[in-house]
């Protein structure tokens, strides 16, 4: 098999990919968790230079990773249960999760869309960020329909998610925030999957309520900008 032919066998990139992911977990366990040490962190550089190095497109590493995005939608789906198993908490808190739903989700949009505008920034990248911390489908369909650049907008997800998981412990630690549950549930506004799982880690209570930050979020920011929108 010639080796162009190699490079753009699914098995290869998918095989890499998980081999690079699970190797820069074991660092992160290692390292116990170090904010520097985020998988996600590590990982993407090294499989985009992998990429330009062998000059393989995108569009073929996507086709060979497909089994990975579609096993995402059961996962987001399973992240029901931590939800369900923690609803009796969450419907007592069910005041303060709504007021601290609101406060984030128009924070977030405020704060990305206003630093930008101060710069200048054109409108097309004010719509393109402006669902930063929402999850990369719902970031890509609101900054699609509101005339921005989906690509870039899933860029900015991941990045947002990223630093959001690898700020939140320490953070949050710094502000004297030890409840669980208010841990958990800014981490998922903020940092949506990746600040979910982040959060798995830390503690259960504190997975289960990012879980629904998440959730929450993503329905918020779409009918807030959609909102927006129409005013505009």
């Amino acid at each position: 098999m010639s080796q162009p032919a190699m490079l753009a066998t699914p098995l290869l990139w998918l095989t890499a990919t998980l081999g690079v992911f699970t190797l820069f977990d074991v660092i992160s366990r290692r390292c116990n968790r170090h904010p520097l040490c985020h998988p996600v962190l590590w990982s993407t550089p090294v499989l985009i230079a992998a990429l330009l190095a062998t000059g393989t497109s995108y569009e073929t590493y996507r086709t060979a990773t497909f089994p990975l995005s579609f096993l995402l939608g059961p996962a987001v789906v399973g992240l029901a249960v931590p939800i369900w198993a923690e609803r009796r908490r969450i419907r007592r808190l069910a005041v303060p999760i709504m007021l601290a739903l609101g406060a984030g989700a128009v924070t977030s949009i405020v704060s990305a869309v206003s630093v930008l505008a101060l710069f200048g920034a054109p409108l097309e990248m004010l719509a393109t960020i402006a669902p930063r911390a929402t999850t990369t489908p719902v970031a890509m369909a609101i900054a699609g329909q509101l005339g921005g650049i989906p690509a870039l907008a899933a860029v900015i997800v991941l990045f947002a998610g990223v630093v959001g998981a690898m700020v939140a412990t320490p953070l949050l630690d710094l502000l004297g925030v030890r409840d669980y549950r208010a841990r958990g549930f800014a981490t998922g506004v903020a940092a949506h999957g990746i600040g979910a799982a982040r959060a798995f880690q830390v503690d259960a209570t504190a997975g289960a309520l990012a879980s629904l930050g998440m959730a929450l979020n993503a329905v918020a920011t779409a009918a807030l900008l959609s909102v927006m929108a129409l005013l505009i």
